[in-house]
Order: structure tokens, then C-alpha cells, then sequence
């Protein structure tokens, strides 16, 4: 009965991020036709993670439904594969790029807005896309981890691909600056080449310490939900 509606809850953030990226993609910004168009901002680069994670859980939810009752190995097989690539997913992009984006964005925004988000792009980006944007993806990741157990890979694996990603964005943030001589956000422009050193450096570290945190809460929200079930299960003593 738990799967049903785990099943809707995918479907409908899938539906929504759908509706984000076609409504971020339909805005006429002199942002998006510069070299790297919407694919420099790591925001956008979420969404298209988060709607990728969400889309291979629907996934994962229909061929769970359909192999139910069949005795067919090939079936299991896929389905396994479907279940560990969504959890490599949940664990390497989807929580610690989610959570980063969410919680990087609206600290340098509380500080100074123009340093990540300036008022210009007010006039094209309705309040409501940005928080669908920069806001709904804690909660959505968060419900996720609640309501679906992810199996997380070896913690240097984890990190691994963490750092590989996000030295991968950061080298790709400057081939961008060295191809056009702007950076992608404002804040860097105020940073000497030091300064900018050890903010990649921090960067780097802060995203990996988003994977920990996600590992430990997956364990902790998981290893709780088994020790009610265990002591459920146990018979009274009279």
C-alpha cells in the first residue's frame, strides 16, 4: 500500500520540474544565447539532475509494478539495475547538488542579491520560477529520502564523484570566463585570482560535506524506520 503513493509523489515532482525547465527555457534572456547558454548556470544543471532522478524513479516504480508476480530473472536483473543507478543518483547528484544549490544561492542572496541574482532578472524570471528553481528542490529531496531507502555507494566512491563533478563545473565556469572574459556569476568578478582559489577549494569541500550529511541522514532515517518495524514485530511479554 506504502508503494502507491511513493509512485504519485514521483510522477507529480517529475511533472513539476517538467514544467520548470520548459517554462526557464521559454524566457527570452541575453543570458541563455552567450556561449554556454542556460548550461553555465549550475542552477539549470540541477534541474535537469533533479528531473533525470525523478524520472528514473517513475521508472523504477513501473517496472516494479510490472515484474511484481513474475518469476522472469531478466526482469529482476534490469529492475536492480534501475534501483542502483537511481540510489547512485539520489546519493552522488541529486541530494548533495540539490541541497548545495538551494543553500549557496539563497546565503550569498540574503547578503547581497546582486552578487548571484541581480534585480534585472526580475523582469524575467516571475518570483514563483525562482523559487521553483532555487527553493522546492530541499523539500522535494528531502521527501525522497524519507519515503524511499537509497543504497549509498562506498563512501570513496561517493566522494570521488562528488569531487569529480564539481571540479568538472568549476574547470567549465573558467573555460567560459577564459572564451568570453565574463564570469558566469557576478560575485566572482569581485574576487582576486587567490580568493577565487580558495573559494573553488571551499566550494568543493561544502558539496562533499552535503554527501556526508546525506549518507548519515539516509542512515539514520532508514536504520530508525528498522528498529520500530523490529520492535513491532516482537512479541509481547505478559
Amino acid at each position: 500500500m506504502a508503494l502507491v503513493p511513493c509512485q504519485v509523489l514521483h510522477a507529480a515532482i517529475l511533472l513539476s520540474y517538467c514544467s520548470i525547465l520548459c517554462n526557464y527555457k521559454a524566457i527570452d534572456m541575453p543570458a541563455h544565447q552567450t556561449y554556454g547558454g542556460s548550461w553555465k548556470f549550475l542552477t539549470f544543471i540541477d534541474l535537469v539532475i533533479q528531473a533525470v532522478f525523478f524520472g528514473i524513479c517513475v521508472l523504477t516504480d513501473l517496472s516494479s509494478l510490472l515484474t511484481r508476480g513474475n518469476d522472469s530473472q531478466e526482469q529482476e536483473r534490469q529492475l536492480k539495475k534501475l534501483i542502483s543507478l537511481r540510489d547512485w543518483m539520489m546519493a552522488v547528484l541529486a541530494f548533495p547538488v540539490g541541497v548545495f544549490v538551494v543553500t549557496m544561492f539563497w546565503s550569498i542572496y540574503i547578503y547581497d542579491r546582486e552578487l548571484v541574482y541581480p534585480k534585472l532578472l526580475d523582469n524575467f524570471i516571475p518570483a514563483w520560477l525562482n523559487h521553483g528553481m532555487h527553493t522546492t528542490v530541499l523539500p522535494f529531496v528531502l521527501i525522497e529520502m524519507r519515503t524511499t531507502h537509497h543504497q549509498y555507494p562506498s563512501r570513496s566512491c561517493g566522494l570521488a564523484a562528488v569531487c569529480t563533478f564539481a571540479v568538472g563545473y568549476i574547470l567549465w565556469v573558467c573555460w567560459i570566463h577564459h572564451v568570453t572574459g565574463v564570469w558566469v556569476y557576478p560575485l566572482l568578478e569581485h574576487l582576486s585570482p587567490g580568493v577565487k582559489i580558495i573559494f573553488f577549494a571551499a566550494v568543493t569541500i561544502v558539496i562533499n560535506v552535503f554527501y556526508l550529511v546525506g549518507e548519515v541522514l539516509n542512515n539514520y532515517i532508514w536504520d530508525t524506520q528498522k528498529c520500530i518495524e523490529e520492535g513491532k514485530e516482537k512479541p509481547k511479554v505478559e
